[in-house]
């Protein structure tokens, strides 16, 4: 792993920071204040050719003046004089970088010559670079965030490779509403050297990552994506989103990146031989990847539905039947054990829609061990339900006034969703929530802190399911394949 092209890019010891300054609106000092924002353990040296300090750093006039030689260059500067300093860091020694600048490839004939200027010098030096055009990358299990936006949450288990920067970095707010985050991303630009391939590769032996994501305007190698992709998918999901399918997506990936795509269906066959799971929308892609990340394998496509409503229960029925989840009916057995718990007006069909529980304990604690030892079922997907208002109103008719009220509503909401997140998260079937309810529900974000998917709604939670049971398919189909 320490030999690939990217691990010092993602890994970086000691970074330079070509075009940071003390001007707080430009991007390179937007950059080196994302890098210092995460605290990165590593010495960062600012060039600039005026500035003495840039945000407290001691900087230095050239990259010819920098006290050693560091692992990675992040240029940041006006495209005319990449190329010069991207031959500056090689004369230096510096053998990675990160051309965060953009002007080449994507705008026209004159970019596309500069980029092949800058494919050469970097070259001749054995650079090998991410870039140009992009946002950079990030790797927060080792305090780097060579992008312009600040990563404030917890390190994660999703590695992303994408062709827009926005997919890693307008990412991080959200990831952090699910308690999710990057093992390492990379936003690959223009790939004028480094390629989503190698990204894929990178990530395959990344320790950190579980599930693989990757954003895809266009694939420049098909060959060589497919072959990986066989590789890697037998061992660590891949999940892809495709934007280049119509002929808008293409227009736009191509003055975007300079990409250009190819038919939809031509991804679809790609994405098949590769035995990567596609994704319809960005929010599926992340779907999938919390899922694949978090959830064991399912024996078959055999779903029961857990609710405390008929609404969500039906839509999540019929979510699973048009994602070719099969909803079996309640074993004799398992129907039995449920008649002490549930009351007259609740159903033991699937869904299992049980309308009130005589102790509401038993929504999360009883029920939910009964259903997945189901003899009948796969996988439980269970509509996650803990009103704070309710719980309030329990709370106050025993007794408890005042500022104890709270206290004693967010103990209770607490510890209601410890308890079901121990329970998931040593269930040997997958077990994937889905509520109307957000974060600021305390029972959801003990969920989300402890590593339960908790979906949005019940099709997506469907959607999520059936992409664990496909690569369950297409993982036996590789492996077959290998033999």
């Amino acid at each position: 792993m320490e030999e690939h092209p990217l691990f010092k890019i993602a890994n970086p010891s000691s970074i330079a920071i070509l075009g940071a300054s003390n001007n707080f609106m430009s991007m390179g000092t937007s950059v080196l204040s994302s890098i210092q924002a995460l605290n990165f353990k590593g010495p960062i040296y600012p060039v600039h050719p005026k500035e003495k300090t840039v945000l407290g750093l001691t900087a230095y006039p050239s990259v010819e003046e920098l006290p050693e030689v560091p692992d990675l260059a992040v240029i940041v500067l006006p495209t005319r004089i990449v190329v010069e300093a991207m031959d500056a860091c090689g004369k230096k020694g510096i053998r990675h970088a990160i051309v965060v600048s953009g002007g080449f490839g994507e705008s026209g004939e004159n970019g596309i010559s500069m980029q092949k200027q800058l494919k050469e010098t970097a070259q001749s030096h054995g650079i090998r670079f991410l870039g140009p055009n992009c946002i950079g990358a990030v790797n927060p299990h080792h305090h780097f965030n060579a992008t312009f936006l600040t990563y404030g949450q917890k390190p994660g288990f999703i590695g992303m490779a994408s062709q827009s920067g926005s997919f890693i970095t307008q990412m991080f707010d959200y990831l952090a509403l699910f308690g999710l985050g990057f093992s390492t991303g990379f936003s690959v630009g223009n790939e004028a050297d480094t390629d989503i391939v190698d990204c894929m590769e990178y990530l395959a032996q990344c320790p950190h990552t579980r599930v693989i994501g990757l954003y895809i305007e266009s694939i420049r190698r098909g060959d060589r994506f497919i072959e990986s992709a066989r590789r890697i998918a037998p061992h660590k999901p891949i999940v892809a989103y495709y934007a280049g399918g119509t002929e808008a997506g293409r227009r736009a990936g191509f003055s975007h990146t300079g990409s250009l795509a190819g038919p939809d269906r031509v991804y679809d066959g790609v994405f098949r031989q590769g035995g990567i799971i596609r994704a319809y929308s960005i929010e599926e892609l992340y779907d999938f990847c919390w899922c694949l990340g978090t959830c064991p394998a399912p024996s078959g496509n055999r779903v029961l539905v857990q609710t405390h409503s008929g609404g969500p229960g039906a839509v999540a029925a019929d979510a699973c039947d048009r994602s070719g989840l099969v909803l079996p009916p309640l074993s004799d057995d398992t129907r039995g054990r449920l008649a002490d718990y549930l009351p007259h007006t609740a159903s033991m069909n699937n869904p299992v829609d049980l309308t009130f529980t005589r102790d509401p304990r038993d929504y999360t604690d009883v029920i939910p061990r009964l259903l997945v030892e189901d003899a009948n079922t796969d996988a439980i997907l269970m509509y996650m339900l803990q009103p704070p208002s309710s719980v309030r109103r329990a709370v106050v008719a025993m007794g408890v006034k005042g500022e104890q009220v709270e206290a004693e509503v967010i103990a209770y909401m607490e510890g209601r969703s410890n308890e079901m997140a121990e329970f998931i998260k040593g269930c040997e079937k997958p077990f994937i929530g889905f509520s109307y309810a957000t974060g600021e529900n305390r029972f959801i974000r003990g969920l989300y802190d402890a590593g339960v998917p908790v979906l949005p709604s019940p099709n997506r939670a469907a959607r999520a399911l059936w992409a664990l049971v496909e690569y369950v398919r297409l993982r036996k189909k590789l492996r077959g394949s290998e033999n």
